[in-house]
């Protein structure tokens, strides 16, 4: 159970991955306690809006296109897109507080305005954000789970599919980045079964990163380490 879901009408949802890493410094302990409330998307959490309220977009983000990123690691992704469509709101959902210290220490440094971070599961976002209110969201590198038995814990599952395909907009774009081949076989098989669309057109469109792609650290990581990113865009459909 996660850390939002320990009101006592939250329903049990597992939560499988990490919350704390490494000791955070001091600076980035400051970040946590000076910047993240002020950066909130809305009542989110269970123990603040346990009837599970929409959040109102149009007041929070002003009627602004809002963007989702789903797991942002460190943020460089984040604040990079934020800098690049200042015309855009992007909210970002990790549940793992050294990466949100991270962003929230890039935030602080660049000045961006235009970011509102909620630091848990992103299943509790969902139940918030009203019908069609993203126009646009990413899954970047996520947690691979590489073990077949568990498949099941990964993004590209019913459990998040179907929640993010009622907050997606007709035509939104949904874009995925991962190095593991069978990430991107479970992504083709499932995600297109949730009323998206794969907007490929050549055999070598999902190796080519987009136009406006920044490499993040895992990025490079993954290429010192021999392994091909693929990058898949989709289409929801409606």
């Amino acid at each position: 159970m996660t850390g939002s879901n320990k009101h006592p009408d939250a329903p049990w949802r597992n939560f499988y991955g990490r919350i704390h890493g490494k000791t955070l410094n001091q600076a980035q302990k400051d970040y946590l306690q000076e910047d993240l409330d002020a950066l909130s998307p809305g009542a989110v959490g269970w123990d603040i809006n346990p009837d599970r309220q929409p959040l109102d977009m149009a007041a929070r983000f002003q009627g602004k296109p809002v963007w989702l990123e789903i797991g942002f690691g460190g943020g460089e992704h984040m604040v990079h897109m934020a800098g690049a469509n200042p015309d855009v709101e992007m909210i970002g959902c990790e549940p793992f507080m050294n990466g949100v210290a991270m962003l929230l220490g890039k935030i602080r440094r660049l000045g961006t305005q235009n970011v509102s971070v909620y630091p848990g599961d992103v299943r509790d976002l969902f139940d918030v954000l009203p019908d069609a209110s993203v126009a646009r969201a990413f899954l970047l590198y996520p947690d691979p789970w590489p073990k077949k038995r568990h498949h099941r814990r990964r993004f590209v599952t019913p459990e998040h599919l179907q929640p993010l395909a009622r907050v997606l907009q007709p035509g939104a774009i949904f874009r995925v980045a991962t190095d593991i081949p069978d990430y991107v076989r479970q992504t083709l098989a499932e995600v297109p079964r949730h009323g998206f669309e794969w907007l490929a057109e050549t055999a070598d469109d999902w190796r080519q990163p987009w136009s406006d792609w920044i490499s993040t650290r895992y990025e490079q990581k993954a290429l010192r380490e021999g392994r091909t990113p693929h990058y898949l865009t989709f289409r929801r459909l409606g």
